[in-house]
């Protein structure tokens, strides 16, 4: 079997390309197999549709310079321009004078928060830096990518994305980030109108847009699936009363039934009554093996207080969390518990090459926008500007990025793989590098 240097771009080029033609039964092992660049690069040796994106202006191995300078010409002498060597993102300025990348004949849509203020603005702009190294990369002769200034405003984001849709023009757009533009988006009507890749964060997902960023419900069925691996059969799960409630207890539910665990109970609650949902756990549901306790927009203190109270975690109780615990400073209640979630220090093969170009170490949003960009340019070269079709983005066997393997849902959600940790000493301790709930 031949082998290969994991971060040449080529083999990206080569994966994102190959796998959406690619098709087979999902199991718990399968997609892996199916998406490691070894066991593809046979048949896209023999000819297959992927290889052009392999020939995409792509840097030379070793000379991580090159896409610096190859995504930025129309910034040459612009003293914003500086900023992507002093240890931070593109400036705003330096990002608005390059809006468009590329030259190929698939035209892609990316509407990103350039000049807002704070730290949107800061994401934006390294989405945006993310976005130049995979055209870079693999998409400079297949896509034509342009990108607009949402500004942060989730109104002028919405008519911004409701005009990419309507012109006819875009085969795909990737973003906003905007909660409430997506969400607006998802609730249009069309069956022509291009897919979208929504970048906003907790978006839930809707009939073509999809939902990138990794969702509690995804967290969840993957915390509840690593600890089902092991053989725990009894769950119980915990989660916030509302509109997102239902999608993470059928997210748990499938996860568990892959290795022939149950749901036993799902218990809503509200962020003052943790005590009164652990007392009617224990009234319901005889010695579970595990709790698993989504937080949505709040904290999960109270209820972890309560659990802890009754000795959970404990030796024959387990705790599983989610990615949103996260959003929080780690609590002395986490101890113990344990969550699937993406590792925000490792953004696979792109994080050397990255920090060389513009000297700055990559994020999470930084490797959204790449593989968001990359899978288009997959995409663009195996199937041409045609084939962003709903068959080949909610493809079983996924793809693989450099946040992951990942796949979308008929309903907008997404899936991914992600590594297991578990909480000691206020740190998490990795214990599995990748679990799944699909």
């Amino acid at each position: 079997m031949m082998r290969f240097d994991r971060h040449d771009p080529r083999i990206w080029a080569i994966a994102f390309g190959l796998v959406a033609t690619l098709c087979g039964c999902q199991s718990k092992s399968g997609a892996s197999d199916v998406l490691d660049p070894a066991a593809i690069a046979a048949p896209a040796a023999q000819g297959s549709p992927a290889v052009p994106a392999q020939q995409a202006s792509s840097p030379t191995p070793g000379s991580p310079a090159a896409p610096a300078q190859q995504a930025s010409n129309a910034n040459q002498g612009n003293p914003a321009q500086a900023s992507t060597t002093q240890g931070g993102p593109t400036s705003a300025a330096a990002a608005q004078a390059n809006l468009t990348l590329g030259s190929g004949p698939t035209k892609v849509a990316m509407l990103l928060p350039l000049s807002a203020a704070g730290s949107t603005g800061e994401n934006g702009r390294k989405m945006y830096d993310g976005a130049r190294l995979a055209m870079a990369d693999l998409g400079d002769k297949l896509l034509t990518l342009t990108i607009q200034d949402t500004r942060g405003d989730s109104g002028y984001a919405k008519d911004l994305a409701v005009k990419a849709i309507t012109s006819g023009a875009a085969k795909v757009i990737i973003g906003p980030s905007e909660l409430a533009a997506t969400q607006h988006l998802a609730k249009l009507s069309g069956s022509k109108r291009p897919p979208v890749l929504a970048l906003a964060d907790n978006f839930a997902g809707g009939p073509g847009v999809y939902s990138v960023r990794l969702s509690e419900a995804d967290s969840a069925a993957a915390g509840a699936a690593a600890i089902a691996s092991k053989g725990a059969k009894k769950f119980v799960l915990m989660v916030p009363a509302g509109t997102d409630s239902s999608a993470i207890e059928s997210r748990v539910a499938n996860a568990l039934s892959i290795y022939g665990a149950t749901l036993a109970v799902t218990l809503p609650y509200s962020v003052t009554d943790g005590a009164k949902v652990v007392s009617d756990m224990g009234s319901l549901v005889d010695a579970p093996n595990a709790v698993v306790v989504a937080s949505g927009d709040g904290s999960p203190a109270p209820v972890l207080a309560a659990l802890k109270a009754k000795g959970i975690p404990g030796k024959a109780v387990t705790l599983i969390g989610t990615d949103r615990w996260l959003e929080r400073p780690m609590d002395p209640l986490y101890e113990g518990a344990y969550i699937a979630t993406l590792d925000q220090s490792e953004t696979g093969p792109i994080a050397d090459r990255f920090k060389a170009t513009y000297n700055y170490q990559p994020d999470m949003n930084v490797a959204y926008a790449y593989d968001m960009v990359a899978l288009s340019a997959g995409i663009a070269s195996s199937a041409g500007p045609a084939g962003f079709s709903k068959q080949v983005l909610e493809n079983t066997s996924g793809f693989r990025g450099s946040t992951g393997l990942f796949r979308f849902r008929a309903d907008g959600s997404s899936q991914r793989s992600m590594p297991f940790f578990k909480v000691e000493k206020g740190q998490l301790k990795l214990v599995e590098k990748s679990t799944s709930g699909f």
